[in-house]
């Protein structure tokens, strides 16, 4: 199904773009939110939308008002937090509902989650664990809070997180689980020498998601 751009309202903040990718018989929706660097055209979420339907899952992908904006400073966690939010709210009632991203727009939702926002799951690509080089600043007081599912996808070679970071801040979360792309920068990108390509690593992302999804059973704190 082709996809439909729409419009949703961020209280105080305006309207952000969304898109729309419908799977013919969804058993999930994707929403998904890009990195601090993107909009909602990044090549990770339009790759996500152009196959995640295809394996009963429906993606919505939106950008942040600063993007909107043509900004590049990120808006106010505030503003961030709202237009999760605010997404969250259109989404159609009665699906099951995995939330996330890329770096920054994944921990962003997972704020949200963790403060009480009603989802199935979450889906962490390149968590942004800490800035590079400063372990001391690790972003995981919220972890515990989360109380639904979540998925931490990264790479080996990412500098926001090396692979053991990773796997102990996962345990703060009940329900977790951990896959790791070997080789694979905050980007996803990997060495000419690996004989991979991006698209390889997204591919292997994406598929790390679906079958975790499979596995999860229907639970009582969705929306």
């Amino acid at each position: 199904m082709a996809a439909r751009e729409l419009r949703i309202d961020v209280p105080g903040a305006g309207s952000v773009t969304a898109v729309r990718s419908d799977a013919a018989r969804a058993t999930w929706t994707f929403t998904y939110a890009p990195g601090a660097g993107a909009n909602v055209r990044d090549p990770f979420g339009a790759f996500a939308a152009e196959h995640l339907p295809r394996e009963g899952v429906s993606v919505l992908r939106f950008q942040f008002p600063y993007m909107e904006a043509g900004r590049r400073s990120p808006d106010r966690p505030a503003v961030l937090e709202a237009t999760w939010r605010a997404v969250l709210a259109a989404l159609p009632r009665g699906g099951r509902v995995v939330a996330g991203g890329r770096s920054m727009g994944g921990r962003i939702a997972s704020q949200v989650v963790a403060a009480g926002e009603r989802v199935d799951a979450l889906c962490l690509f390149a968590y942004p664990l800490h800035p590079p080089g400063r372990p001391d600043q690790a972003r995981i007081e919220h972890l515990p809070l989360i109380r639904v599912p979540a998925l931490f996808c990264s790479g080996t070679n990412d500098a926001f997180g090396a692979p053991e970071e990773l796997r102990e801040a996962a345990r703060l979360v009940r329900r977790s689980r951990v896959h790791l792309l070997e080789g694979a920068d905050h980007g996803f990108a990997v060495r000419k020498t690996s004989g991979r390509t991006r698209e390889d690593v997204w591919g292997e992302a994406l598929a790390a998601l679906t079958a975790w999804l499979s596995g999860l059973k229907a639970g009582k704190g969705g929306r």
